[in-house]
């Protein structure tokens, strides 16, 4: 229902991430409208019984709680696509949207109510957000395809997770991101208007392809099909901020807000945003701000940590380097940001520590030479740096995406070597 109605380019839709933090909720429902910025809500209920299925819906005028629209609709459960379809345009009705934004499903066969079941449970485990989520999603895709081979959806959930597999466990990217490729290709090559199918493709350009023009169309694609989609708009607003279209990416993130408004990862990419546009001042509030909402959630302390470095507070910067490592465990990025913090407080020795823990850790599983690269320049030697970058560049490691914009890089600049690097990433410009 989200998807279909997410079609519509003159609504803003919120996305299921925020949207399934209020299960069970006993708040009202002004107050979840206040919560989400919205006008009107779409309560429902899917019961199945047998080879039927009924869905209940009603839309609700939010501040004033008053329902505008109700219905109640039976079906055989292999044509649950119609019905969601058909709730989604009389929803459309009540609120004057174009319905030709919200087509018939392309599925000429009736489904597979024990495929699309499997492929549901695979989106809810990606939305966890964790390395854990993302493997039982895996396995619920796969089972999926098991079933029905052709069924293009679980292909694009397949490809979504490889692309992110990199970010959330210790996998190198040449282990997924020509899964994710082979996966998306599969899926499009099935049905072309699967938006996440093009996202994740853009997702493979962006961070292992390093294809600028490429991505930038792949998630251009995938917005024109969904506008609605929220982690799109998050991960366009990161390609281009890489490029060093910080504005532009600001347009992105706001957009990706709005649709998203209680992903904390969402609302603390403002705060990374300022940092590469080095505005370190408002990075900081923003990021403080974050803090507020969540004290334990970990990605504002690590931001935090970066401005202050940049701008020479160092053992402050340590302080909140130490504070995101605390909450977040000892992850590979958390401890080399904090290795680079140290050098630069001139604390050497814990610096050398924690490049060694990186090197005996790289020996038993995948550690970007980017992180290396880092605590290495914060200890001001240089050559070591730029080869543990040129090892990064063989392994196609995603962080370097970021190094054109990336200011704990300005003692490199200068260097041809790390020009000629730019340039082989595709970021000299």
């Amino acid at each position: 229902m989200t998807t279909n109605l997410g079609k519509l380019s003159a609504l803003r839709v919120i996305s299921r991430t925020s949207t399934a933090q209020y299960k069970g909720t006993k708040k009202s429902i002004p107050e979840i409208a206040r919560e989400l910025h919205v006008d009107a809500l779409v309560e429902g209920a899917v019961m199945r019984s047998g080879d039927r299925v009924r869905i209940t819906a009603q839309l609700i005028e939010a501040p004033a709680d008053r329902h505008v629209w109700a219905e109640t609709y039976d079906r055989d459960v292999r044509d649950v696509l119609a019905l969601q379809a058909d709730v989604a345009r009389a929803i459309a009705v009540q609120i004057r949207g174009n319905l030709s934004s919200i087509p018939a499903p392309h599925e000429a066969i009736p489904l597979n109510h024990e495929v699309y079941e499997l492929y549901l449970k695979g989106r809810y485990a990606r939305d966890e957000g964790s390395e854990d989520g993302l493997k039982l999603a895996f396995e619920y895709f796969r089972q999926a395809l098991e079933k029905d081979p052709q069924y293009a959806p679980a292909y694009a959930g397949l490809a979504d997770c490889y692309a992110h597999l990199p970010f959330y466990s210790e996998t190198r990217p040449a282990e997924a991101f020509p899964k994710a490729k082979a996966a998306a290709l599969k899926a499009l090559q099935l049905d072309q208007t699967l938006a996440e199918a093009h996202a994740s493709m853009a997702y493979v350009e962006t961070y292992y392809d390093w294809n600028w023009p490429g991505a930038e169309a792949e998630f251009r694609r995938a917005l024109e099909l969904d506008p609605n989609y929220a982690e799109a708009h998050h991960s366009y607003s990161r390609f281009l901020v890489s490029l060093g279209r910080v504005e532009e990416a600001r347009a992105e993130l706001k957009r990706a807000q709005e649709l998203d408004p209680l992903s904390l990862l969402v609302q603390a990419n403002s705060g990374v945003i300022s940092y590469f546009g080095r505005q370190y001042d408002q990075a900081i509030q923003e990021l403080r701000q974050i803090n507020r909402l969540d004290p334990k959630f970990s990605v504002p302390y690590w931001g935090l940590g970066l401005c202050y470095e940049q701008m020479g507070v160092y053992e402050e910067a340590v302080t909140q380097l130490q504070k995101a490592i605390h909450l977040s465990g000892r992850g590979a990025n958390g401890i080399a940001s904090l290795g680079h913090a140290y050098g630069l407080a001139g604390r050497r020795g814990e610096a050398l520590k924690i490049l060694l823990e990186l090197e005996e850790r790289a020996k038993k599983s995948y550690v970007s030479s980017y992180q290396i690269a880092l605590v290495y320049l914060g200890l001001h030697r240089n050559d070591e740096a730029l080869k543990q970058l040129e090892n990064a560049y063989q392994e196609r490691s995603t962080l370097l995406t970021y190094l054109k914009m990336d200011p704990r890089f300005d003692p490199l600049r200068s260097d041809p070597r790390f020009e000629d690097l730019l340039r082989r990433i595709g970021l000299k410009h």
